[in-house]
Formats: structure tokens, C-alpha cells, sequence
């Protein structure tokens, strides 16, 4: 038995035997990085000692720092252009805020203009004429405001310095026509009361019926006893 066990592993038959290394394959793993990380730093030292030595590092280093200065030099244009657009808005939103300041003390002006006018017109329609005597209508106008709308105006004067107080009733009456007939209206109703002393502006707004062409307006005071003071008649 015995000779049979040492004839098997002296021969061929024999068992194979497998040789293993004494050093943890973690152990073998580090030496590799470590030897790849030092060919890797040697490389990139030739490299960068090629560069050097070939001059191209420093051509590099000035495009770069010229590069920075031309980026400097747009930033700061851009900064002062910026500068630039936000004073020229500022500008132009105050001189559009003056515009309109101007423009809406311009309309004011007109209008107060326009009073005056009107004014002056209606005092100078009560300075009294020669022929003037008593109670008399001034100034009476009408227009037309609406399709179907009428305003008139007049201004009743008693041109004496010392005037009685005068009551009596206005009168206006509208002439024209109607579906091609006479039409006549008289507007208010009745006359309306009139009481004054040396002056009085009376105006007022009448609703004209479909189709009605109004060709004159008259007006008419009368006293207290119904007797007829002024009378005027206009043609529209």
C-alpha cells in the first residue's frame, strides 16, 4: 500500500500541485496604482518640460492675460453704456412727466381762455346802447346739441343804474315744421318766472319731436300785468 501511494505521486498520475504567492491580491492592487501614478506624473512632466522647452507656455500665458484685458475693457463698456441707458430713461421719463404737466396746464389755460372770452362777451351784450330803454333781450342763441336736442340761451337786462326789481315770465317758443307742415312749440309751458334786477342769464335743453326742423326762436317778457317788456326773434 504504501509503495502504491509513493509509485502515484512520483509518476505522471500523480496529484497537481498549484504554487500560490505569499502577498494579498489588496497589497498587489496598490503597487499597480502606484506604479501607474508615477508613470503618469513622469509624463506629464516631459510634457509639460516639452512645452517649456518648445515655447509655447509663454505665447499661452500672454493670449490668456490679453484675452482677460480685452474682457475687462467690453465689461467696463458695457457697464458705461449701461450707466448710459438707465440716465437717458431717467431723463426721458421726466421730460415725458414735464410734457404732460405742460400739456394738461395748456389745456387749462384754453379753457379759462375760453371763460374769459365768454365773459367778456356777456358783459359786453349788457353795456347799455342809446336806444335802449326799459327791459330788453340780448344775446339769444340756440344750437342744436343731439340728434333730436335743442339748447338755447338769452340774457334778459334792465339797463338802468338804479333798477326796480323786475318779476315777471320768460317765454320762448320754437317755429318750423313737421312732416312738411307748420310746427310750433313753446318752451316751458306757460313762460317760466323771471326775477331780476339789472341782468339775468337763462338758458335751457328741449327735446324736439321726430322729424321736427326748427326754422326760428323766439323769445318774450312780459310783466307782472301780462303786458309784453322785450321781445327778440333769430332764424336757425
Amino acid at each position: 500500500m504504501r509503495f502504491k501511494l509513493l509509485r502515484r505521486r512520483l509518476t505522471i498520475s500523480a496529484p497537481r500541485m498549484v504554487l500560490r504567492s505569499a502577498m494579498p491580491w489588496p497589497f498587489r492592487w496598490v503597487i499597480i496604482a502606484l506604479v501607474f501614478g508615477f508613470c503618469a506624473a513622469i509624463s506629464l512632466w516631459a510634457f509639460e518640460f516639452g512645452k517649456q522647452i518648445a515655447g509655447l507656455d509663454v505665447g499661452s500665458n500672454d493670449e490668456v492675460a490679453q484675452l482677460r484685458s480685452e474682457v475687462q475693457r467690453l465689461r467696463d463698456e458695457r457697464d458705461r453704456a449701461q450707466t448710459v441707458a438707465n440716465t437717458s430713461s431717467s431723463q426721458l421719463t421726466t421730460e415725458r412727466t414735464v410734457q404732460e404737466r405742460m400739456a394738461a396746464q395748456i389745456k387749462s389755460l384754453e379753457a379759462e381762455n375760453r371763460r374769459l372770452r365768454d365773459d367778456l362777451g356777456f358783459f359786453e351784450k349788457l353795456l347799455p346802447t342809446s336806444a335802449t330803454q326799459g327791459i330788453s333781450i340780448r344775446a339769444l342763441q340756440a344750437e342744436l346739441v343731439g340728434p333730436r336736442q335743442l339748447k338755447w340761451q338769452l340774457i334778459v337786462v334792465q339797463p338802468e343804474k338804479v333798477a326796480p326789481e323786475f318779476n315777471g315770465k320768460l317765454g320762448v317758443s320754437l317755429v318750423g315744421t313737421l312732416g312738411a307742415k307748420p310746427w310750433s312749440l313753446d318752451i316751458p309751458g306757460g313762460g317760466q318766472a323771471l326775477q331780476m334786477r339789472q341782468y339775468r342769464r337763462v338758458e335751457g335743453q328741449v327735446e324736439l319731436p321726430e322729424g321736427a326742423v326748427v326754422k326760428s326762436i323766439s323769445a318774450r317778457v312780459t310783466d307782472g300785468a301780462g303786458a309784453v317788456r322785450a321781445t327778440q326773434t333769430i332764424k336757425l
